[in-house]
């Protein structure tokens, strides 16, 4: 995103960057003490006490103590380590979205179940119109523009003959990580009618993975202020580990089973990626959020282990600048190249994970896009290279702060065969749905075909 911020002007939303970052950092690092249980309880007995331990503004002291949700993130606060706060008093994303936004609880979920907030009327070309106050930094600039694109993308060398490889790029996968759908399953609600909806839709897909079953998934995914905080921010991580155990979000931890990595694989891919010009941080130990269990649930269903090794790849889509689709799309090419080189006779997935259009905070908290949507999955199949250009105030504008979890899905889907000039892909299963507590569900399996 450029220098001028004018994402700071889309009506009703906070971005969280590098400022906002260095205005809340102490609120937010606050936040994250409450992970712990022995945190939250004494929290719980004496909020006053338990927040003047922390080198807190009286104002931010206040907005916890109050529960302000836009005054916190006035101050600093992002939306999912403040959800924090929220967890410790048994409140839901959906509960806290609602708080922003001026309507009851009873009146916010009906608007989801609706469809959701609509983007019609909640633009920048629509503040403009009707004169509302922009943001502190930058002019109003036009719906239209947007973000000028890096003006090209890294390109690895051709290289002598490509070498003799093992690996079958089987599929990719692209699914929502909607939190409240974990919980859905955790809490047996899955046949309920408001949720059977969105778990009919992986009906097809779970069996189709059971008869495909990879040896390795790479599970592209965000971290939502889980295993990093504000001391470390990278933008694209790789876990290099061997064992990644479910995080405690404020919740307590999801009863899934722990992900077992592939750290030889993982080193060849973070060798392999590195040199071709990707600076990623790797990742030894860390807690993995429900950004990454909840696909593996959809997909899996209830299990004691995990069917497959996993080896995560966490992007930066938290706090600003986050990467662009086309470098997404350039990573997923270059990891395809690193999986080109591993030589062991193994089947790999990538999945890529997050979105569709939501918003989770401001007074434009659940917002959905439905046409925005399903435009991005048309393009993600026909015209990745396209799509992949799309400027991030458009994802902003049009499909919700959140929804620039979006640009995660390039990724995989750079991975492919089609994009590599290597052979075709085929659409296998394809869902939609509106709403899964905040966000729209959306779910893609395609198959890789590679020439021989």
């Amino acid at each position: 995103m450029s220098n001028d911020k004018s994402y700071r002007n889309v009506p009703g939303t906070t971005i969280f960057d590098a400022a906002q970052s260095a205005k809340g950092y102490h609120l937010n690092q606050f936040c994250m003490s409450l992970m712990k249980a022995e945190n939250r309880e004494r929290f719980v007995a004496d909020q006053r006490a338990y927040l003047d331990e922390w080198p807190l503004s009286e104002e931010q002291k206040q907005a916890v103590l109050d529960l302000d949700l836009n005054a916190a993130m006035r101050l600093g606060g992002n939306i999912y380590f403040l959800s924090k706060i929220g967890a410790t008093f048994g409140l839901s994303f959906q509960q806290m979205a609602g708080s922003m936004t001026g309507m009851s609880e009873e009146d916010y979920r009906a608007m989801m179940e609706s469809g959701g907030r609509s983007a019609d009327g909640n633009r920048l070309a629509d503040a403009a119109a009707a004169g509302e106050e922009l943001g502190a930094e930058g002019a109003a600039t036009d719906a239209a523009g947007g973000d000028e694109m890096a003006a090209a993308v890294i390109e690895a060398a051709a290289g002598d003959a490509q070498q003799e490889h093992h690996v079958t790029l089987a599929a990719t996968v692209f699914t929502s990580h909607v939190p409240a759908i974990g919980a859905a399953m955790d809490l047996g609600k899955t046949e309920e009618p408001y949720w059977k909806k969105v778990f009919d839709g992986y009906v097809e897909s779970r069996q189709w993975l059971k008869d495909n079953t990879p040896d390795v998934v790479i599970l592209v995914y965000n971290d939502h202020a889980t295993a990093f905080d504000l001391t470390m921010i990278p933008t694209f991580a790789l876990g290099t580990g061997a064992y990644y155990p479910p995080a405690d979000e404020g919740y307590g931890r999801r009863p899934v089973p722990p992900v077992h990595g592939y750290p030889e694989l993982a080193a060849h891919l973070a060798q392999s990626l590195i040199i071709d010009d990707f600076d990623l941080t790797l990742v030894n130990e860390m807690d993995v959020d429900h950004g990454l269990t909840v696909p593996l649930s959809l997909l899996c269903g209830d299990v004691e282990e995990w069917p497959f090794k996993v080896i995560p790849l966490a992007v930066n889509v938290v706090q600003y600048p986050v990467p662009s689709g086309a470098r997404c799309l350039a990573l997923g090419k270059a990891l395809r190249r690193a999986l080109d080189t591993w030589d062991e006779d193994i089947t790999v997935q990538v999945w890529g994970t997050g979105g569709m259009s939501h918003q989770l905070q401001g007074p434009r908290a659940g917002l959905i896009n439905a046409e925005w949507d399903n435009a991005f999955l048309d393009r993600l199949v026909e015209d990745p290279q396209g799509l992949s250009r799309v400027p991030h105030l458009e994802y902003v504008d049009e499909a919700g702060s959140e929804g620039i979890e979006l640009v995660m899905w390039f990724i995989a889907r750079g991975a492919m065969s089609d994009v590599n000039e290597t052979g075709s892909i085929e659409v296998l299963h394809r869902f939609y749905h509106v709403p899964a507590s905040n966000t729209a569900v959306g779910h893609l399996v395609l198959a890789n075909h590679t020439k021989e």
